[in-house]
């Protein structure tokens, strides 16, 4: 669209300089087409965020040109009160409630396509889409992974996982569920893994376990397999499937010279009327909190560790080999390098309710000994086991949260199906 010419606003000639007379229409020094300026814009000078002045204006028509300036608007005159250089752009006209500076501004994002269905759409600036590796295209945030923090509350028990303060992903992960026993009394399965950080794709690995794990727990109890035999069994179905993440092309993608196979720690509880039993390759524990806290709590599992073999070889004391750099150095683990698959089982049969703990190391290197884990497990974590969780690892972030913090708490005895949490 054509303006009017704007001679008297012009002091000196936009393309050489040279000082104008009033009601000049050409410039005596060079020819210039003073009619092909465009009138100054009725507007207000907005600042630049970053101080300096935009290539180009991106609120106003385009001004016909002459086919001698190639197309280009020409730049201001000399002479006006503010220059390109002095870091401001001309906006549109401010409006009510409109913020002085680069604020988004509604009236754009309103013209913001919506995003096709099942594209995930950034938690940052709401409209950029996020790529496969978990990246927005348009402000590059980060965004938060689904296992950055979980939380599952099962019939009578409850587990809570957290990526922890200092770790940029979690590679824990937990697996819990019920079922019944051929007399149909109840069964509670709970099973905790700890991805190793040197090898790879430690997340998957630990996925991979503890899914496997309860799987086989859950298919094998109800066909009467005694629940130590059948924890037995859930740690070798662990480990094969571990062992076959090795094989994956994407394992063959992100493996790097200095790291293992895909491996991970397995700790597990099964939970009957009357018995109580834990399985365990590595660090993650088990530990027993009575519901009457005048009785003594244990520590149920030894972990597979450097620091172990030197307290039971007589080397060390605990406090000794626990201070130690080496020691949570694991001696057992799954995955296709293990040296070789030793599962642990025991069985205990409480003679009081409690509360079983199955933890990671996240937690545990915040209350080690079993009188320091019951005085953080909550006086009613047999009845509120979701709270108790959170609780707990609220305990390990508040601590420093320098690991991956995972924990289930299951209660003893189990509950007849359907009697839940308070």
């Amino acid at each position: 669209m054509s303006q009017m010419p704007q001679q008297a606003a012009l002091t000196n000639c936009p393309s050489c300089a040279e000082p104008l007379e009033s009601g000049d229409r050409f410039c005596g020094a060079c020819g210039y087409d003073l009619s092909a300026v465009p009138a100054p814009p009725d507007d207000h000078a907005t600042l630049a965020a970053n101080g300096a002045a935009p290539v180009a204006p991106v609120t106003h028509e385009p001004v016909a040109t002459t086919p001698g300036d190639h197309g280009l608007t020409p730049p201001p005159p000399s002479g006006s009160p503010v220059s390109p250089a002095s870091g401001v752009r001309f906006d549109r006209p401010p409006e009510p409630d409109e913020y002085p500076l680069q604020a988004p501004d509604p009236r754009v994002a309103a013209e913001t396509p919506t995003p096709a269905e099942g594209v995930k759409v950034c938690v940052a600036c709401r409209a950029g889409r996020v790529d496969h590796d978990g990246y927005c295209e348009n402000c590059g945030h980060a965004q938060p992974r689904e296992r950055d923090h979980m939380e599952q509350e099962c019939g009578p028990m409850a587990a809570v996982s957290d990526r922890g303060l200092r770790h940029h992903r979690n590679e824990d992960a937990f697996a819990v569920g019920t079922t019944a026993l051929p007399d149909g009394s109840p069964a509670s399965v709970a099973i905790v893994c700890d991805g190793v950080s040197s090898a790879t794709r430690p997340d998957a690995a630990s996925l991979a376990a503890s899914r496997a794990a309860s799987e086989s727990l859950l298919a094998a109890l109800p066909r009467g397999t005694h629940p130590q035999q059948a924890m037995h069994e859930a740690i070798v179905a662990a480990s094969r499937a571990v062992n076959a993440l090795a094989a994956e092309p994407q394992t063959a993608r992100e493996h790097a010279p200095h790291q293992n196979a895909p491996a991970c720690t397995i700790v597990g509880a099964v939970v009957t009327a009357g018995l109580l039993v834990v399985g365990w390759v590595g660090d993650s524990r088990a530990y027993w909190v009575p519901v009457d806290r005048s009785a003594l709590p244990a520590r149920l599992t030894e972990d597979d560790s450097w620091a172990a073999q030197m307290v039971a070889a007589g080397l060390m004391n605990e406090a000794e080999a626990y201070a130690d750099e080496r020691a949570h150095a694991i001696t057992g683990w799954l995955g296709a390098d293990a040296y070789e698959l030793e599962p642990h089982t025991a069985s205990f049969k409480p003679d009081r309710p409690g509360v079983v703990v199955v933890c990671t190391d996240g937690l545990w290197n915040y209350a080690e000994a079993a009188q320091e884990m019951a005085e953080a497990v909550p006086l009613d974590a047999a009845v509120r086991p979701l709270h108790g969780a959170q609780v707990l690892v609220g305990h390990a972030l508040d601590g420093g949260g320098h690991d991956n913090v995972t924990v289930a708490l299951v209660p003893f005895p189990a509950p007849p199906q359907g009697a839940g949490s308070a």
